[in-house]
């Protein structure tokens, strides 16, 4: 490793400019964060005689899990239901095709692209955790596996909009005058928080689906500083947020998921996780002694949360996106856990 004399970083305040200087040749390495520049701008003659080299760099890091959170301390997502219709009203395939080229794979645990992300169904020492609360837990934890939402197929959408629809009406809202209503005549209304414009285009389609629904949904992109103070305080109805997980979950867990940590301001529990059970599961991931009850752990924990329904899953992307100036060597062989600028320490020049 670490096989340059001298490297220097340059920063770019517009990401559009930074494309353009390293296809000018002004510095030699780049990793790609937006698809459409990966699919749309990189591209032309230096790439097509192989004066720039463009990789994907397959990896096995933790993706977590990234999603439409719902605050559920607010009433109008405190029922489960409410939440399960909601996650069938994202069309993923429709925005992963036609929004990001292909480019990202549908988010199927709370630790995609992981050996925590549960398979199957619960194993053996899975179930010795999981079944003394079985009472309080969906009979899904213990009958189906982790699928995410399908629209790969015509028709998906429609039927799984019809699914919403029924637990909609179970949980009690029903549409009326125009509107989707609970019980008091109230509509179903709420606002999403964003930080970034450029997810104002991912939100449009879902919240027409949600019109379908009968269920009043907007966005709002705010200012950074007023975004970062409406987090730590919890103020906002849903917003986005990656849950991000390291190769070996531990006390971090508590901050995101417990029940003292929904109601600490600051804390990372977003969602507002307020559950005996994953209370349990939590300590048992603090407390693994070996590598078996860890990975035991987390995938109990796993279920558990996928099937509390506290985010609309989103996607996440199993390799690195970079692009090069054809002047170094690479390892044939590349590390399972890194970063872009990992595997660059390995390189060397020709």
């Amino acid at each position: 490793m670490f096989n340059f004399e001298t490297i220097t970083f340059k920063f770019f305040k517009d990401q559009i400019v930074s494309v353009e200087a390293f296809k000018a040749n002004d510095f030699d390495f780049m990793q790609v964060n937006i698809a459409k520049q990966w699919a749309r701008d990189m591209s032309g003659g230096k790439f097509e005689t192989g004066a720039i080299q463009k990789k994907y760099l397959h990896h096995k890091r933790n993706a977590g899990m990234q999603g439409f959170v719902f605050n559920t301390r607010h009433l109008i997502f405190s029922d489960p239901r409410v939440r399960q219709a909601m996650v069938l009203a994202f069309d993923f395939n429709w925005t992963n095709n036609s929004l990001f080229f292909g480019q990202y794979e549908q988010s199927y645990s709370y630790f995609s692209n992981s050996i925590y992300a549960a398979p199957g169904l619960p194993s053996q020492g899975e179930l010795a955790l999981l079944l003394p609360f079985k009472e309080q837990l969906p009979k899904e934890i213990f009958t189906t596996s982790l699928t995410p939402v399908s629209t790969a197929q015509k028709g998906d959408l429609r039927r799984n909009l019809r699914k919403a629809k029924k637990l909609l009406d179970q949980a009690g809202w029903r549409f009326v005058d125009g509107a989707l209503r609970n019980d008091k005549g109230e509509p179903f209304i709420f606002e999403i928080m964003l930080a970034s414009s450029s997810f104002e285009r991912v939100m449009a389609p879902y919240v027409r689906n949600l019109e379908k629904l009968g269920i009043q949904a907007s966005y709002r992109t705010i200012d950074v500083t007023l975004y970062i103070r409406n987090m730590r305080a919890f103020d906002y109805d849903m917003t986005v947020y990656v849950f991000g997980q390291s190769q070996s979950p531990g006390n971090e867990q508590r901050d995101i998921w417990s029940s003292e940590a929904a109601g600490q301001e600051g804390s990372r529990n977003y969602a507002g996780v307020n559950n005996e059970v994953v209370d349990a599961l939590v300590d048992k991931i603090i407390y693994a002694n070996t590598q078996e009850e860890l990975t035991t752990a987390c995938r109990a924990l796993d279920r558990v949360l996928w099937y509390g329904y506290y985010v609309v899953p989103n996607w996440f992307a199993p390799a690195h996106r970079v692009v090069y100036w054809n002047k170094f060597q690479r390892p044939k062989q590349e590390p399972l856990y890194y970063a872009p600028f990992d595997a660059l320490m390995t390189w060397w020049f020709k």
